[in-house]
């Protein structure tokens, strides 16, 4: 059971802060591109012939951020639980976007799964979930970013070096890259295949 409805927590932010990062309940645009940078620097550098599936992607926000860059890829997929979210991104994109439960749906297979935030809010069981499935879907790898720590809180889901250690074991990840420090509380995981 999510600790708490993330309907609820998004539609929030989406009606007082609009179609924009703080919308998303990033602190700030700056924020949001610092995370995409960090996983756009555990892409291959050459993407023209891979398929990214944005697992919880709220506006699209990542495959504007890859075309403001001049980065072209195959095909990029969307996935988000929530339907405005969904519709948002459908038409900032123009791309396939999903409207799934990524903890429990059948996903479709892509090179790489790339994930910013979607996990934040996740009970730890839940982000286990999420985690499995989007790297079991993933030709090459899964990355994502994720609160860092060991803090204890009644919304947001910490994970700490021990529990992304574990996962990676338990998943056989070949190769786990890690960055922190870019963002106090922040840290981008890359399990690759």
């Amino acid at each position: 059971m999510p600790r708490i409805d993330s309907e609820k927590f998004y539609t929030a932010a989406l009606q007082k802060h609009g179609i924009s990062a703080c919308g998303l309940h990033w602190s700030s645009d700056a924020h949001q591109s610092i995370r995409f940078d960090k996983i756009l620097e555990m892409l291959d550098d050459n993407l023209t012939q891979s398929t990214i599936v944005d697992a919880g992607c709220g506006f699209g926000d990542f495959y504007r951020f890859l075309q403001n860059n001049g980065v072209h890829v195959n095909k990029y997929i969307g996935i988000d639980s929530l339907q405005e979210m969904c519709d948002i991104a459908r038409e900032k994109t123009a791309c396939e976007i999903i409207r799934a439960d990524i903890t429990k749906a059948r996903l479709p297979v892509a090179d790489y799964y790339i994930c910013s935030g979607a996990l934040n809010i996740l009970t730890p069981f839940e982000t286990q979930l999420f985690v499995r499935n989007c790297f079991a879907s993933s030709k090459k790898g899964f990355i994502f970013n994720a609160l860092y720590g060991d803090k204890e809180s009644d919304v947001y889901n910490y994970i700490n070096i021990d529990t992304i250690h574990t996962l990676a074991k338990s998943l056989h990840v070949k190769h786990t890259r890690l960055t922190e420090g870019y963002i106090e509380h922040d840290i981008t995981v890359g399990f690759f295949k």
